[in-house]
C-alpha cells in the first residue's frame, strides 16, 4: 500500500480526525448550486447570497456568502473549485485542526471579496469559492517552507491558474489575488505562533487580520463607493 493511500484512507474515515470542515463546506456548495439550478429558487439565492461591490453597505454578509454560490450556467465552475477543496482542504484542516481551519478558509474568502470591492467594476457580480481555495494553496505553500517541504510544484500550479485569471473572461482574479494574500498571512500567523503558550497571540493576530479587512471593506466603500 502507497504512502499516498494510506494518507487518504485516514483522512477519509470518519472519526475525530476526519475533515469534517471541508465536507461540511463543500456540501453547502454544492447544495447551493443546485438551488441555483432550479428556477423556482435561482433568482432567491443568487440576489440574496451573491457579491457585488455595490451592494457592500447595504449587505455586507454577501462578501462571505457568495464564497458558497458557483456559476449556475458552467459546471467546471463547480467542477474545479471542489476538486481543489477536497483535495487540499483535508490535508490543511489535518495539519491546523478544524477551527483554525475554518477560519482560514473563511478570512481568505473575505479577503478575496475586500480585493473585488478594491479593484474590480462595483456593478459585477462575483460569485465562487475561488478566492478562499487560492487561500488554502497559499496557505500550504507557506506551511510547507515552514515545515521544511519544497513546495515548487504548488507555486507552479498557482501561478498557471492566477494567469488564467488573469487572460480569460468571466474569471474574478481581483478574488484570486485577495485570497492568495490572506491565506497565506493567516497561515504565516499559525505557523510563527504555534505551541499553547501562544494561543492568545495567535487568536489576536488572526482577529487583527480580521479587523484590517473590516477597515480596508470600510475604505472600500468610502472612496469607490462614495
Amino acid at each position: 500500500m502507497s504512502r499516498f493511500t494510506t494518507v487518504a484512507r485516514r483522512l477519509l474515515r470518519p472519526g475525530p480526525n476526519a475533515p469534517v470542515v471541508t465536507w461540511a463546506i463543500a456540501a453547502i456548495c454544492i447544495v447551493v448550486w443546485l438551488l441555483e439550478l432550479l428556477p423556482p429558487t435561482q433568482a432567491l439565492v443568487i440576489n440574496t447570497l451573491g457579491y457585488a461591490p455595490f451592494v457592500t453597505p447595504y449587505e455586507p454578509w454577501r462578501m462571505l456568502t457568495s464564497a458558497f454560490l458557483h456559476s449556475w450556467s458552467s459546471f467546471w465552475h463547480i467542477l474545479f473549485n471542489m476538486y481543489a477543496l477536497l483535495i487540499f482542504g483535508p490535508l490543511i484542516e489535518m495539519m491546523l485542526g478544524r477551527w483554525r481551519f475554518l477560519a482560514l478558509y473563511l478570512l481568505a474568502a473575505l479577503g478575496g471579496s475586500v480585493a473585488v470591492l478594491l479593484l474590480a467594476n462595483p456593478g459585477v457580480l462575483v460569485v465562487g469559492a475561488s478566492g478562499a481555495i487560492f487561500g488554502l494553496f497559499a496557505a500550504l505553500v507557506v506551511l510547507q517552507r515552514g515545515l521544511g517541504a519544497n513546495p515548487t510544484q504548488l507555486v507552479i500550479i498557482i501561478v498557471l491558474n492566477l494567469a488564467v485569471g488573469f487572460f480569460a473572461a468571466g474569471i474574478s482574479w481581483q478574488a484570486h489575488i485577495g485570497g492568495l494574500v490572506v491565506g497565506g498571512l493567516v497561515a504565516w500567523i499559525y505557523l510563527k505562533t504555534r505551541g499553547p503558550r501562544l494561543r492568545h497571540r495567535q487568536v489576536g493576530l488572526v482577529l487583527a487580520v480580521l479587523a484590517g479587512l473590516i477597515v480596508l471593506t470600510i475604505a472600500g466603500v468610502v472612496l469607490r463607493l462614495g
